[in-house]
């Protein structure tokens, strides 16, 4: 079940959902089924000229392998340009309980100019907590101009049928818990990968 509007506040005021930003104004951007993100200051781009490739099977293929741009003036943009693909985050910090799940989707305004804010990660599991890494790219033929404090994606909260035995604060493997910049892929981390490639060499 989709929280409203009336829902997303109750649950903020009962602590619930936690939400912080620089001004704690973020309850303007609560609308009747979701809410607003704001996109903030910080952006990682994959530097592909000095990474033949990314191997997940490889640490050392991602070493190193984004830099960092900080955007400090307010009246600068980002600009991203066909085809690109840059890691960024929401100026709020987000927690969640143990029975409400986020779903990150994109506003239709930037949708419409060619902006997608998330490649496939837009499920955010209850327990987490920390801002949201964005997965922008632009499929427009032109460059789109993006600037920090504006309004860039949108969550729906929805209530799990029941709380989870083990949300994602609790989960051992929970690479991403706590983040506040914008995080490339743990994914060489992850023990399932290991897992799965002794399950590959069993097979027939």
């Amino acid at each position: 079940m989709i929280l409203s509007d009336r829902d997303i506040k109750a649950q903020i005021s009962k602590n619930r959902i936690l939400v912080s930003s620089p001004n704690n104004d973020h309850e303007k951007n609560i609308h009747a089924s979701s809410m607003d993100l704001r996109l903030g200051k910080y952006f990682k781009i994959y530097e592909y000229t000095r990474h033949p490739v990314l191997d997940p099977l490889k640490m050392d293929s991602f070493k190193d392998c984004t830099k960092m741009i900080i955007i400090s003036n307010p009246e600068e943009p980002f600009i991203v340009h066909p085809g690109d693909f840059v890691l960024g985050v929401t100026l709020e910090k987000i927690k969640l309980p143990n029975d409400i799940v986020a779903r990150v989707e994109g506003r239709s305004s930037l949708g419409r100019m060619g902006i997608i804010v998330h490649s496939t990660a837009g499920f955010v599991d209850a327990g987490f907590e920390g801002t949201i890494t964005l997965e922008i790219s632009n499929i427009n033929r032109i460059p789109v101009a993006l600037y920090p404090g504006m309004r860039v994606c949108q969550l729906a909260f929805e209530t799990m049928s029941s709380p989870a035995d083990i949300p994602y604060n609790l989960k051992k493997s929970s690479k991403y818990q706590g983040q506040e910049l914008p995080e490339e892929s743990r994914l060489t981390i992850d023990p399932d990968l290991n897992n799965a490639i002794g399950l590959f060499t069993k097979l027939p």
